[in-house]
């Protein structure tokens, strides 16, 4: 029957409710029916398809909850500008075109990302490149970078480091690659990784015939001295602001870590993810500062600058160093050179220490404008962690559940995750159910609105759960 958009519904007279649902649903993802589409009154509606209006508003109802409609007070029942992206239709999978708020952690702030400054580095980069620079680079990355780096992960990250140290990569993944192809020449089988992270990592370390073992996580960060027992060559940790549990590595534990890595000939890779990026305080210093030969220092210009500007670097140890370079010439690639030297001219300029600031400055004011919804609006639930990074862990009240939360988000057009998702190993949760929630997602109109998404979210669970 006709819904005055040339649009026709076939329904089964056995069970009018259900096949509706099906119907408009199929309509929403087939795009007979776009985003913030108006639909007919249930009595219009009704008397269309010539089944009760009981029936229809029951539909509407069911489907609003689903995420599929919105009901606007005095404006009637609207497709959804938040319709769910993702649902299985018989044997196949089809996308529908939605807006979605981005609150998963990790994610930084690209909006305010320096355009100007960045082309202004790149273009005089450009212009002054020597004949020598235009050639071939060196396999560590060009001298111009791997100078700037030096002078900036000392005054900023305590980081022990020099020139001929540094390797210059394409992300962090490439540079784990890289160290654990080159442990894995040196005889390592296994590494420890901590119980909560990234999987992508883990699957990297897997894919260079390496095991990931993982060591467990409380509020001291790693419990490090669980390596004496896991027979393993090395260990990833992010020392100064654990992800995505939050929490920096005891100082106690800092030191433990250090003297079994130097009896145990074994190495620590530090993933600095975010550690420029404190509010409360002073910022942590590199673990790497305690043990230079025992630590391979990774970091990363995607979270302080932007994605897209794809650079990593590490600070290695003399003897790992040949290993990790002659990885890096069987591997038949390196970054860009001239993209390189545009990131030396970014940090030479003092860029990057301001693009540091102001978005320490956001992420702060984004943290804290959490903390306060939370205290007013969401009993049983808190924010834990450092104040820091460009997340936090946002705890629940006992007894919800996390899948059921992401599902609610999911309905509303809010993508998180949850901490379990982030989690490796068998055995109980260590930790209650909380979500991982990102400050840098949401574009600077979003942010309020995906508060609210979450708060929606998270007292929809509990209602529920209360059912």
């Amino acid at each position: 029957m006709s819904l005055g958009l040339d649009l026709h519904l076939d329904l089964s007279p056995v069970r009018p409710g259900r096949s509706l649902e099906a119907a408009l649903r199929a309509a929403i993802l087939d795009g007979r029916l776009s985003p913030d589409t108006r639909l007919p009154a249930a009595r219009t509606l009704a008397a269309d398809l010539g089944i009760s209006r009981n029936t229809v508003a029951d539909v509407y109802a069911q489907l609003a909850a689903e995420g599929w409609l919105e009901s606007r007070v005095g404006a009637g029942t609207w497709v959804s500008v938040r319709t769910p992206s993702y649902v299985q239709a018989g044997l196949r999978q089809r996308t529908v075109r939605r807006r979605w708020i981005d609150l998963r952690g990790g994610i930084p702030d690209t909006a305010g990302f320096a355009r100007r400054e960045w082309a202004s580095a790149a273009r005089q980069a450009t212009l002054d490149a020597t004949t020598a620079e235009l050639g071939y680079p060196d396999p560590a990355g060009t001298t111009r970078l791997r100078g700037a780096l030096t002078s900036y992960l000392a005054r900023t990250r305590g980081v022990a480091v020099e020139r001929e140290r540094v390797v210059v990569g394409q992300g962090f993944g490439e540079l784990l690659v890289l160290l654990c192809r080159a442990l894995r020449q040196r005889g390592a089988t296994r590494i420890a990784v901590e119980e909560y992270g990234h999987d992508h990592h883990r699957r990297l370390i897997a894919s260079t015939g390496i095991t990931p073992v993982p060591v467990a996580v409380d509020e001291d960060g790693a419990d490090v001295q669980l390596l004496e027992k896991l027979d393993v060559s090395a260990v990833l940790l992010t020392p100064a602001h654990q992800f995505p549990v939050g929490v920096p590595l005891a100082a106690d534990r800092r030191r433990w870590l250090v003297g079994w890595a130097e009896r145990s000939d074994a190495l620590v890779i530090e993933d600095d993810y975010d550690g420029e990026f404190r509010y409360d305080r002073r910022a942590i210093g590199a673990l790497q500062s305690l043990a230079p030969e025992r630590v391979a220092y990774l970091g990363t210009a995607s979270k302080a600058v932007a994605p897209a500007v794809g650079l990593a670097w590490g600070v290695l140890p003399t003897w790992l160093l040949p290993d990790v370079l002659e990885q890096r010439a069987l591997s038949g690639g390196q970054p860009a050179a001239l993209h390189q030297l545009a990131l030396a001219r970014f940090v030479e300029a003092h860029d990057y220490d301001r693009t540091v600031r102001r978005l320490r400055a956001i992420y702060r004011s984004r943290r804290r404008r959490l903390e306060e919804v939370v205290a007013d609006r969401l009993p049983g639930c808190e924010v834990t962690g450092l104040a820091a990074g460009l997340q936090c862990l946002l705890t629940l009240p006992a007894g919800a559940a996390e899948e059921v939360v992401e599902q609610e988000a999911t309905a509303r057009g809010l993508r998180l995750e949850g901490l379990g998702s982030f989690r490796f190993g068998p055995g109980r949760e260590p930790h209650g159910p909380a979500l991982v929630i990102g400050y840098g997602g949401p574009t600077p109109g979003q942010y309020e609105t995906a508060i609210e998404l979450l708060v929606e979210s998270i007292r929809a669970s509990v209602r529920r759960r209360a059912d």
